[in-house]
């Protein structure tokens, strides 16, 4: 789902922001690429179909090269039904990787409601592993396989047909962090959110209420100040305060940030930034929205 930037940074960065601007220019791009699909939804967003979703992060790719400033939901595969049967595109998998790293393949594969065709030794320590796994599985799963085998490890997969659905997945076992207010992140605000989990931004960066700014060790969503400063006062104690020091941050890049989104988030992607964001920015709103929903 493709709609306009709606967020109080809106304007600040693009030059081109107009629901009507954007709309031109998807269906200029369905002239060209033909595996390209774009009809209009609800709310002044458009809804793009495509052949994966690498073929979409470049054409978000381009679109912020050119000017534009958009928000993007999480990759959704295109379901059938077929009597009433609802069915989903399933991937035939194969993976490449050293022996000690092929449990721990098996078992994230197998949580993610795949299903193994083949189990292979080869010379050298290494196996190959066939699955067959639904494509939803494999949105965001490239980086958790890199991760778990270390780097060395090789996958590859192509369409094999639709089956009939094989049931919910859990995409992610962690929250998010989000901030509560908008300002400018420091250092000391920063320093106290590590323990709670892995942060996005560094000291400096302007963040609005909504924003994620970093993802929660646990599986619930958790609104922070990031803006928080040290409050001075005429105390002092006798040991001398400690420079603080933060933990570097990995740059995060859109096919990351697309991988980790979560139902309710989106991406905000403008020429210059890539940031995170709930699609409902207020709390009391998201609040009300859960207890509606409930």
């Amino acid at each position: 789902r493709f709609s306009v930037n709606t967020s109080p940074f809106s304007g600040m960065d693009g030059k081109k922001v107009q629901s009507l601007k954007l709309f031109e220019r998807l269906r200029k791009e369905t002239l060209n690429n033909v595996s390209i699909q774009v009809e209009e939804s609800g709310g002044g967003g458009f809804v793009v179909r495509g052949r994966g979703e690498f073929q979409l992060v470049i054409l978000i790719e381009t679109l912020r090269r050119e000017g534009f400033e958009i928000c993007v939901g999480r990759p959704e595969v295109i379901f059938k039904y077929v009597d009433g049967a609802k069915l989903e595109p399933i991937e035939h998998l194969v993976v490449d990787c050293a022996e000690d790293f092929a449990g721990v393949v098996t078992d994230k594969l197998s949580a993610r409601k795949g299903r193994m065709l083949s189990y292979t030794c080869h010379d050298g320590g290494r196996v190959h592993l066939e699955f067959s796994v639904p494509s939803r599985a494999l949105i965001g799963y490239r980086d958790v396989f890199l991760t778990d085998t270390k780097g060395t490890g090789m996958m590859n997969s192509y369409l094999s047909g639709y089956e009939p659905y094989r049931g919910d997945i859990v995409n992610r076992f962690t929250g998010s962090l989000v901030s509560d207010r908008s300002g400018a992140a420091v250092t000391y605000g920063l320093f106290h959110l590590e323990p709670r989990g892995r942060l996005f931004i560094v000291p400096g960066e302007q963040v609005y209420e909504g924003m994620i700014v970093g993802e929660h060790n646990l599986d619930s969503e958790l609104d922070v100040n990031p803006c928080k400063e040290k409050k001075l006062s005429n105390m002092r104690s006798v040991l001398k305060d400690e420079a603080l020091t933060l933990t570097p941050i990995q740059p995060m890049t859109l096919e990351r940030a697309i991988q980790f989104l979560a139902d309710d988030e989106m991406v905000e992607v403008t020429p210059h930034f890539i940031r995170l964001r709930k699609a409902i920015l207020t709390y009391q709103d998201r609040k009300c929205s859960k207890r509606d929903a409930s």
